[in-house]
């Protein structure tokens, strides 16, 4: 297409709101526009660009097996409260009422409606199993909507199901999708990292996420090079420490005047911080209609407490566990600022780290200001009503397979996979009748892509100072032909007929023939990320070019011919692999 007739508008100065090199490059280079916090919407590039990331997934999700349908967005409440998670899924689900005050939410995910969808037809084990996939628009009020398509409130997400007779099923089904996903990821020039993760308020017990590598990744991962040992780190399991032996000592109250933190009570006491027990003090409320009900977590001095695993120890959704207010809890408790420990505490659940079960002779607060207990032992002076591996796992921390220390990475979420088993078909009667004529519930699992935050990683991994380097699988266009000066007649005429030769050989090609200055031309190829740059200036009567690739590449002054069969033979090369 001619750049004279595009709507194309970039930007030099940097938004004051993009903190990350996506949400910059993709603002500035008039790919996205905001609308509100969290809100985008895509000019002609971006959206030529999310069309590609979006025909990839559909292609890989085909070859895989699973049928396209498309479903809508606004998704009756009756539908989540035969699941449960109406009430569960907490302040992201945009709920909305119609005239008639029947209750909606506008869909942040979709097991509820295919597994209605599917119990309306399937009820033989022939039927089965079944894979359907659908890429479409969903909303989460996110309460910091930030970096962009990063953590947007509106977003495009490919989510699919698939449905088995058996565990067995779902397990190649979930295979199935696993390597679909790495093709897709393949295709769209990511570097990244399948890892164990938690399933959070989509459910299951079984789950990896596919996290692209990058600095300013909103997801932890830590990872063993000894050993095939990668999770997020809400997932991490940590192995516990093998206490030293010892004979239990007497339990001693002692005065430790002004140490509210274990740094400052450990050093008091002449303690190593791997001898106290920390505790972190927190609320529980689901609805504000409820009673807010109070939680003391103990971990190891020197551990830090998972909030995920806390929240799975507790069966309460994430939203529902907040920090404690200490001025309210202690009256209601018995804990005191800086000198919580699990002796003397009531009326709220003690939640003990499985580490401190074995340790000997720790030191904790004693519900007293300005004191503490030394010499404190699980069983003979406290126990939890809860004793869980709640400890987050760190970087040099033992890995929990091998015992190597660990390494950490930052990641953005592009994709996870979950198995679901029968969370959803249970309470929702979506059964199969057997060889026998005997009811089973269908074994469900779940898939999803996060295409426009795809997008935006892309760009993370593959940019520099000056722009967007797209991969050519994705890149709005390949070629980018800078006409250097309009008025020219022999310069026209070379640029439109190289452009009508790519074009011919079935490549996208913009032909800038804006009366700009031909920097002005050079700074908005950049910017825009393009592949590959044939610049036709003044040599174009000798039918030299210059031809440069935009990533990385040096200028070179060819003929006009060889840059057509050197864009032609890149674009085929990553295209169809000739």
């Amino acid at each position: 297409m001619k750049a004279s007739q595009m709507y194309l508008y970039t930007l030099r100065e940097v938004p004051a709101d993009a903190e990350i090199a996506s949400h910059i490059f993709l603002l500035r280079a008039g790919f996205i526009r905001k609308l509100v916090s969290g809100v985008y919407g895509f000019m002609p590039l971006g959206l030529r660009t999310l069309h590609k990331v979006e025909q990839i997934v559909r292609e890989e999700m085909d070859k895989a097996g699973a049928q396209e349908i498309q479903m809508s967005a606004l998704q009756p409440a009756e539908l989540w409260q035969e699941s449960g998670r109406w009430a569960a899924y907490g302040p992201e689900m945009w709920r909305v009422k119609d005239r008639n005050q029947r209750e909606f939410c506008l869909g942040p995910t979709h097991e509820e409606v295919f597994t209605d969808i599917v119990r309306q037809n399937v009820s033989s084990y022939r039927q089965l199993p079944v894979n359907l996939y659908q890429i479409q628009t969903k909303y989460r009020d996110e309460a910091r909507p930030r970096f962009g398509l990063i953590r947007s409130r509106e977003f495009i997400m490919k989510d699919n199901y698939s449905f088995d007779r058996d565990e067995e099923g779902l397990d190649k089904s979930y295979w199935n999708m696993f390597h679909a996903y790495e093709n897709v990821f393949d295709r769209c020039g990511l570097t990244y990292r399948p890892v164990e993760a938690d399933s959070g308020a989509i459910g299951g017990n079984g789950s990896h996420e596919f996290c692209a590598l990058c600095d300013v990744g909103e997801e932890e991962i830590l990872y063993c090079e000894e050993c095939d040992m990668a999770a997020t780190a809400e997932k991490a399991e940590f192995k516990d420490a093998v206490a030293p032996a010892e004979e239990e000592k007497p339990l001693e109250k002692v005065h430790t005047p002004g140490t509210k933190t274990i740094e400052d009570v450990c050093k008091f006491l002449g303690l190593p911080q791997e001898k106290s027990i920390k505790a972190l003090l927190f609320a529980v409320q689901a609805d504000v209609k409820d009673p807010v009900k109070y939680v003391a977590a103990f971990v190891r001095g020197d551990r830090q407490v998972n909030t995920t695993k806390l929240v799975n120890a507790l069966d309460i959704p994430e939203y529902a566990l907040t920090m404690a207010d200490e001025g309210a809890m202690g009256p209601a408790t018995g804990c005191v600022g800086g000198f919580t420990g699990p002796v003397g505490l009531h009326d709220c659940t003690i939640i003990v780290d499985t580490e401190l079960v074995n340790a000997k002779n720790m030191c904790a607060g004693a519900c007293e200001y300005d004191h503490h207990y030394i010499n404190m032992n699980y069983g003979r002076d406290f126990k939890g009503d809860i004793v869980k591996d709640i400890k987050l796992l760190q970087e040099g921390d033992p890995c929990p397979v091998c015992g190597k220390p660990v390494k950490k990475a930052m990641g953005i979420e592009v994709g996870q996979v979950f198995k679901l088993f029968t969370k959803y078909s249970e309470p929702m009667g979506l059964t199969f009748k057997d060889e026998n004529q005997e009811d089973h519930p269908v074994v469900m699992g779940c898939y999803g892509i996060g295409v426009t935050r795809t997008m935006a990683a892309i760009v993370e991994q593959n940019h520099d100072d000056n722009g967007i380097i797209w991969p050519v699988s994705v890149a709005p266009y390949h070629v980018i032909i800078d006409l250097v000066n309009i008025k020219d007649e022999t310069q026209k005429a070379a640029a439109e007929d190289l452009y009508e030769k790519l074009q011919n050989a079935g490549l996208e090609v913009i032909l800038d023939d804006r009366d700009e200055r031909p920097g002005v031309k050079f700074k908005d190829a950049d910017l825009l990320g393009i592949p590959v740059r044939i610049v036709v200036g003044k040599k174009a009567a000798d039918g030299i070019v210059e031809y440069k690739l935009r990533r990385g590449g040096d200028v070179e002054e060819i003929s006009a011919a060889e840059a057509a069969e050197r864009a032609i033979a890149l674009v085929n090369a990553e295209r169809y692999g000739k």
